[in-house]
């Protein structure tokens, strides 16, 4: 196993609890076009997915044509209602702080929006800047673009970096940038199972308590880096 150089975490789901808030403001917009007790079903496993994907999806099963603009507006209205509403995943900043890593932020959210959960989540400060976000590459997760950006940013080859991912997308982002991952399943959204999702797809270890991280990635610094 690689020597660890470089911890790269996810931002929604991992830092702050977001994924909740923004299923929720897109539930809402989609029910302009579906009524709820349908739209209820029809989004039932579809966490993980790109809005795209799931606008698809829907436009499939209903047979109808979403607007273009919808999703440029959707991205808007969860922009402000998470940065009004957001909170700290518990016990993040504590362990953040306590890794000693230089901390990168990869994220599918544009760099604004990143900003303002870290200082949310008062980690500003520990991320000191190395923040990379979709606005910042051709295509983001599940592409591993905005995981090798970082790693190239940082001068740390994808093999020693050691991500923090809540999502598929995200797990697969990282394990195809070849990069190990740690799965986290604390946030509010996680549905049952899904640490067994992530396992499928190649995560190293899962945690569902922020607590357990500092702990797990020196293990993976030690070259023991499984549970």
């Amino acid at each position: 196993m690689a020597h660890i150089d470089l911890l790269i975490s996810d931002c929604d789901g991992v830092i702050v609890d977001s994924e909740i808030i923004s299923h929720r403001v897109l539930f809402e917009a989609l029910s302009a076009y579906v009524p709820k007790e349908k739209l209820d079903v029809a989004l039932d496993g579809t966490f993980g997915l790109t809005v795209l994907s799931i606008i698809e999806l829907i436009e499939r099963r209903f047979d109808l044509k979403i607007p273009e603009t919808f999703d440029a507006d959707l991205r808007r209205s969860a922009e402000e209602v998470v940065a009004m509403e957001v909170e700290p995943i518990p016990g993040v900043r504590d362990a953040l702080l306590a890794i000693d890593l230089p901390l990168a932020v990869a994220s599918n959210s544009r760099r604004g929006n990143v900003e303002a959960s870290l200082r949310r989540a008062g980690l500003i400060e520990r991320v000191a800047g190395n923040i990379f976000s979709s606005d910042m590459v051709a295509a983001p997760k599940p592409a591993p673009d905005v995981y090798l950006l970082a790693a190239e940013r940082m001068g740390v080859l994808p093999g020693h970096c050691l991500v923090v991912e809540d999502s598929p997308t995200g797990v697969l982002a990282a394990r195809t940038a070849g990069m190990q991952v740690i799965g986290f399943t604390g946030a509010s959204h996680i549905p049952p199972g899904h640490d067994l999702a992530l396992r499928e797809l190649g995560v190293r270890a899962i945690i569902s308590d922020m607590r357990q991280l500092p702990a797990l990635v020196a293990r993976f610094m030690e070259g023991r880096g499984t549970a």
